[in-house]
């Protein structure tokens, strides 16, 4: 296991600590390799990681993947990663993930009020914050080339046949927890999307080599 920082918050962390890595298939391993890979490939030439993941509305589970993505690539000490989310189209980034994640030890603030709320999202005290906030795929605020496209839904995967500018495109699909929104379940169905999408993300960095 290569070494961990350790100024993750305390919540955060302890977070990270419980997850359980041995719960994920066969399968959806042979799912993340590809993404693994990638990494791993520009760990190896010590060149810049960039990381879109990419949904339909940009709301939910590209968030959520590139907020653990990010995270997790500092608890792993993995240099010079970049995560950014898009969409095929802008919506809003859905206040359940932001309660989602405030549970599970992030500090987050509202930075710019309106109809597409933008986020300061911190995982550490001394980094910068993610900037959260719904936004097209080829939004200025994301890169233009040399990154990976990882496609977190089946809609997104068929309406970007070709991602302009990714070096590679990636379909890591998630279940949408919005099918739980307005029920008694939504607060659980959130949590554990967002604990599946650590627990692999977690897998993904713990596998690489420096």
């Amino acid at each position: 296991m290569r070494s961990t920082k350790k100024n993750l918050f305390l919540k955060i962390e302890e977070f990270i600590e419980n997850l359980n890595p041995a719960t994920i298939t066969k399968e959806r391993k042979t799912v993340l390799q590809a993404l693994i890979d990638f990494i791993q490939s520009k760990v190896t030439n010590n060149q810049e990681i960039r990381i879109n993941f990419i949904c339909t509305h940009n709301s939910r589970r590209s968030h959520l993947s590139q907020i653990w993505a990010q995270t997790l690539a500092f608890h792993f000490n993995i240099n010079h990663v970049s995560c950014y989310s898009g969409g095929t189209e802008a919506t809003v980034l859905f206040p359940m993930v932001i309660e989602t994640l405030q549970n599970s030890g992030f500090e987050i603030k509202t930075i710019s009020e309106g109809n597409n709320p933008i986020y300061s999202i911190k995982f550490a005290e001394n980094e910068h914050p993610i900037i959260g906030f719904s936004k097209k795929l080829d939004d200025d605020f994301n890169p233009k080339s040399e990154f990976v496209a990882v496609l977190t839904c089946d809609s997104a995967n068929e309406a970007c046949p070709i991602v302009i500018g990714a070096e590679k495109r990636i379909p890591i699909m998630y279940e949408d927890p919005k099918a739980f929104d307005n029920t008694p379940q939504q607060a659980q169905k959130y949590q554990e999307r967002s604990l599946q999408i650590a627990t692999e993300l977690y897998y993904v960095f713990a596998q690489l080599n420096s």
